[in-house]
């Protein structure tokens, strides 16, 4: 094992280590920071239009920034990675609706509708095709429909959101499911998230067995400029896009661009999924980020990392993991029977033979 597998390892055993010995911590801080968050807003402050959503103090946006590939000019490490090290979250919505991000979830019996029109929203995540929509099969899309009606009232173990389970987000879910922190390695690069870990594997593009099926894939990428290029396979599809049910099949592939701004505050995630088996043609996501820094006032969404204790030193956060307990509010109605497997991706083969 070199070192930086053994530095991973430790990153691994040190989350599960603090997660146990700081919990009573913890639990203070979290609760200094939700009274943080309702006594001030944290929004971007270059935001040309926001609105209010995902709790007290949170502010989203409603454009898109353009962020166009080309050289790197900021700072990079010893290796020669650019430095895009820190905590980001996404400035658009949460994971209720993926092409209505501020439109709610259809047919929520818990939530009031949106005050706003379609137009005063932000557009859609799909950028690709132009009408925002998902191009599904029809057999697919017969599918997302039946997972979406059945979320508030989860009669069979697939209509669960698998976070209510405590699964990973997913992709491309994890980057607008709460804050997250990037950390940088030799070779590597790690994503922190709300729900779970994943790691991309830099310069070094062999995947791993198709046999091998994961929640965040397999991720293989590599710079070019200021874009952070990954090609993702190995994916098992038990993660939905959102709480509109959206989902692919364990035959998609991913390619992802982070694409980052000149001032290193801000990149635009940008992922084209090709799945034959439940859509007509490949679709881009597109998701813009901002980064998150000590200056920042804690929120519970974008920004959960109180202040460290120590005294007469510079600020620096206190990353605390997230602890999950299956079936949090707001996931839908666990089924009586508690299932004993967890969420299967959906099954090409079993589609209708109309549909076929």
């Amino acid at each position: 094992m070199n070192m930086t597998e053994q530095a991973l390892m430790k990153l691994r055993c040190g989350l599960l280590a603090c997660t146990v010995a700081l919990a009573p911590a913890a639990t203070a801080l979290a609760q200094d920071a939700a009274a943080g968050a309702r006594s001030s807003a944290a929004a971007p402050s270059s935001a040309p239009s926001q609105q209010r959503g995902a709790g007290p103090g949170i502010g989203y946006e409603r454009t898109v920034p353009v962020i166009t590939s080309g050289p790197w000019t900021g700072k990079r490490l010893p290796d020669g990675q650019p430095d895009i090290s820190g905590d980001w979250s996404n400035t658009i919505a949460n994971h209720n609706n993926t092409t209505d991000p501020q439109g709610g979830i259809p047919g929520d019996p818990h939530e009031r509708p949106p005050r706003t029109t379609r137009e005063q929203r932000a557009p859609s995540r799909v950028t690709d095709p132009a009408d925002g929509q998902l191009p599904y099969l029809p057999w697919a899309r017969a599918k997302q429909i039946e997972f979406a009606k059945g979320f508030f009232d989860a009669s069979k173990p697939e209509y669960l959101e698998p976070l209510a389970r405590c699964a990973p987000a997913g992709i491309p879910k994890s980057f607008y499911w709460h804050g997250y922190e990037i950390r940088q390695y030799p070779g590597y690069i790690v994503f922190l998230f709300n729900s779970g870990a994943r790691i991309i594997h830099l310069n070094n593009p062999k995947h791993l067995s198709p046999d091998i099926k994961l929640w965040q894939g397999d991720s293989r990428g590599h710079w070019e400029g200021n874009t952070l290029v990954v090609d993702v396979g190995n994916l098992n599809s038990k993660a939905r896009f959102g709480r509109t049910a959206e989902f692919t099949t364990e035959n998609v592939h991913v390619v992802e661009r982070f694409i980052f701004d000149g001032s290193n505050q801000r990149y635009n995630y940008v992922a084209t999924f090709t799945d034959p088996a439940a859509f007509s043609r490949p679709f881009t996501i597109t998701v813009p980020a901002r980064r998150w820094t000590v200056a920042d006032k804690t929120n519970e969404w974008h920004y959960e990392v109180p202040l460290a204790n120590n005294p007469g030193k510079p600020p620096i956060g206190d990353h605390l993991e997230r602890i999950c307990v299956e079936n949090n509010g707001g996931f839908g109605r666990l089924p009586a029977a508690p299932a004993t497997v967890p969420t299967a991706a959906p099954d090409p083969a079993a589609r209708p033979t109309a549909a076929r």
